[in-house]
């Protein structure tokens, strides 16, 4: 097995001080075309969020937080009035951009936690402050995907196969990833490992994205369609399945890429164990159920027009959900940077989260 090369590129980085811009990986030109995307304004960052520049909820969340700064370190210089009115300005439109990542809203409650409790500082120090905040968010992130990397390896025999579906790698976090994470780090502890990615429809993230990313790293790879998931775990060629999550519900019931409640039965039904690998920002526990989890709708043109082509009559009807969510019965365990959930019950989510 060839050890896993280091990640080519950083997929978010703040570039500068104050003021400064967020540089992105623009995700929607991968695999044919590599390319950054600098941020300078506020909206620039939300329309990288909406359209899926940038995604994975941990990276959402991210640059969420370095949003905040770039949406209102024009006002250094004004009156805190000035100033708060700006970023709850800021922080409502970036709240706007995507409704189901819970990464997202932890992030700038993060930061207007800071803000609460810095009523005494003029705006240049806040902005400071808030900017020490999103850097901490950043840096945290990526200690997490380490962490869930570590925990998540010790699931994996010496010569599995593993399948996972959409993309919840390096490209969607600070870090090494989520579920990736615990392909990189069985391959750094020696293990053998062939993953199989669903190409993850209608967006393509699996095909575009883990593939691209498990071949800079010399992981070997093996693109199927969604379709075809059920047919390698009927051919024994599937281990385990290792997804990452954008919302898990407090009885461990969790949201993440459409396709992945589908890939869960199939998975159960052929006593393949299910795991999911997120940091403990994924988990929202004001919500009971995933039943509560407010899932996106996309686009049509997405289904009927995917990446520019028709590929439906004109006025078709379209339903395009871009999550689902996984009952927590089909969860063997959930993989977190403070250790492994298992069994996955409410009980036991409190007792690893310390909530």
């Amino acid at each position: 097995m060839t050890e896993p090369e280091e990640q080519p590129a950083k997929t978010l980085e703040w570039l500068g001080e104050i003021p400064g811009k967020l540089r992105l990986i623009d995700q929607t030109l991968l695999p044919t075309e590599f390319k950054f995307l600098d941020c300078e304004t506020v909206e620039t960052v939300w329309d990288a969020i909406k359209r899926l520049s940038v995604r994975g909820a941990p990276a959402i969340g991210v640059s969420a937080a370095y949003g905040v700064i770039i949406g209102v370190q024009s006002l250094r210089n004004a009156s805190r009035a000035e100033f708060d009115a700006r970023f709850d300005e800021v922080t409502k439109y970036l709240a706007s951009s995507r409704p189901t990542a819970v990464n997202l809203f932890w992030a700038l409650d993060r930061l207007q936690s800071v803000k609460n409790s810095s009523t005494d500082c003029s705006s240049q120090e806040l902005l400071e402050r808030l900017l020490t905040e999103a850097r901490e968010i950043d840096t945290e992130d990526q200690q997490m995907c380490a962490a869930i990397g570590r925990y998540g390896s010790e699931l994996l025999s010496d010569g599995s196969g593993v399948l996972t579906h959409c993309n919840a790698g390096a490209l969607a976090t600070a870090g090494d990833g989520t579920a990736l994470s615990v392909f990189f780090a069985a391959a750094r502890a020696g293990k053998n490992i062939h993953v199989f990615a669903d190409e993850t429809r209608p967006l393509l993230q699996g095909a575009r994205l883990t593939t691209w990313e498990l071949m800079q790293r010399n992981i070997p790879v093996t693109l199927i369609c969604d379709s075809v998931a059920g047919q390698v775990m009927k051919e024994g060629k599937i281990q385990a399945v290792v997804t990452g999550a954008d919302r898990i519900a407090g009885n461990g019931d969790a949201a993440n890429k459409i396709g992945t409640y589908s890939v869960s039965v199939l998975a159960k039904e052929h006593k393949i164990p299910f795991y999911i690998a997120a940091p403990s920002s994924t988990f929202d526990m004001s919500l009971d159920s995933g039943d509560q989890i407010p899932i996106e709708e996309r686009a049509a043109d997405e289904i009927t027009h995917g990446f520019g082509k028709q590929t439906a009559p004109d006025g078709v009807k379209t339903y395009s959900p871009a999550f689902d969510v996984t009952p927590a019965k089909n969860i063997a365990a959930l993989i977190t940077e403070k250790g492994i959930i298992e069994p996955v019950t409410p009980e036991r989510i409190r007792e690893v989260l310390g909530t």
